[in-house]
């Protein structure tokens, strides 16, 4: 088998070298199967776990949190089989996706919905993972219920707005300039200009005064003081990350208006907890209601180009970058 490995950590991307390196195939042990990786996707996570900005990383180790493939070992049942998944704990506390093949315990291994490529079916993974991940934690949306996303375009943001719209929720998104929606959505998305709209306003305005009742913050403290001020009574705020880790907070505020707070951190979801996540979203992508990114072909890069990937991820490239081994 190839796999990428992470020797060490480096002080910047720059610095970060990763081998290319031949080893046997594993062969899967009682209650394993052997995957061999088609599509592997490349997270933000998976890059700064290579330059260890990651708590509980291990060295050396393959990076690499979600993937698509075949069994090739393991119960007979399974061979054969083309499957999905994701992992917090992969490519951190033990190796991870970005190889020829994989061992992953049956438990966590779930068939890919129908319909969809192999090849997309390995983008999947982290950014709708998180996006369910914290609508769950904060009471999905019901139908008619107002949402607000930060960083619509961004693929967390994406994915979040296709399960909102798929469960019947009334969607704005914002980013930080003037921008179409560019994802795929069951309902129709008004986007917010947040350099030259007044997201609040616009917000109360559409909902009579009432605010959002669910704000995903993709972005954190930028957008803290005005989502805050976004929310409906009883309205939930969920967060995904941010640029600072202070922020000015008026708890008087948040108790009188009864304000919910969830904060997500999808490392702590190891392959089995993943697995439950997606089988939780099968159904929406087997019917159509979830469709997966659009993977393009310059954005595909074998295992011996996959640094070119880890630097256009950290750049910020918007279309999803793939490693196929």
């Amino acid at each position: 088998m190839h796999a990428i490995r992470v020797l060490e950590k480096a002080a910047d991307i720059g610095a970060l070298h990763l081998d290319l390196q031949h080893l046997d195939v594993p062969k899967a042990g009682p209650g394993q199967l052997v995957v061999e990786v088609k599509s592997a996707g490349v997270n933000p996570s998976d890059v700064k776990a290579t330059l260890g900005m990651m708590p509980h990383a291990v060295w050396p180790r393959t990076p690499g949190r979600d993937y698509a493939g075949v069994v090739i070992d393991g119960p007979r049942e399974w061979i054969g089989r083309e499957v999905w998944g994701s992992g917090g704990e992969l490519g951190i506390r033990r190796d991870g996706t970005h190889a020829s093949h994989l061992v992953v315990d049956v438990a966590a291994v779930r068939e890919k919905p129908n319909g969809i490529p192999l090849l997309e079916a390995g983008a999947v993974g982290v950014p709708f993972i998180t996006a369910y991940e914290g609508l769950r934690r904060a009471g999905l949306p019901t139908e008619g219920e107002t949402v607000l996303v930060f960083g619509a375009n961004g693929k967390v943001g994406q994915a979040t707005i296709q399960i909102a719209t798929q469960l019947g929720g009334r969607v704005f998104g914002v980013e930080r300039t003037r921008e179409s929606y560019i994802g795929h959505a069951s309902a129709p998305v008004r986007m917010i200009d947040a350099s030259s709209e007044d997201v609040v306003q616009v917000v109360h305005d559409a909902t009579g005064g009432r605010g959002a009742d669910i704000v995903y913050n993709t972005v954190g403290s930028a957008y803290f003081e005005v989502a805050n001020r976004a929310l409906a009574l009883r309205g939930r705020h969920v967060f995904i990350a941010t640029i600072e880790r202070s922020v000015p907070f008026d708890i008087l505020a948040f108790y009188r208006a009864q304000h919910t707070f969830v904060g997500i951190d999808t490392l702590a979801l190891d392959s089995l907890d993943c697995a439950h996540i997606l089988d939780a979203l099968k159904p929406g992508f087997e019917s159509g209601a979830l469709k997966p990114f659009p993977v393009i072909e310059e954005q595909v890069l074998p295992l011996e180009r996959a640094i070119e990937g880890y630097r256009a991820v950290l750049s910020g490239a918007r279309e999803r970058v793939v490693v196929r081994p």
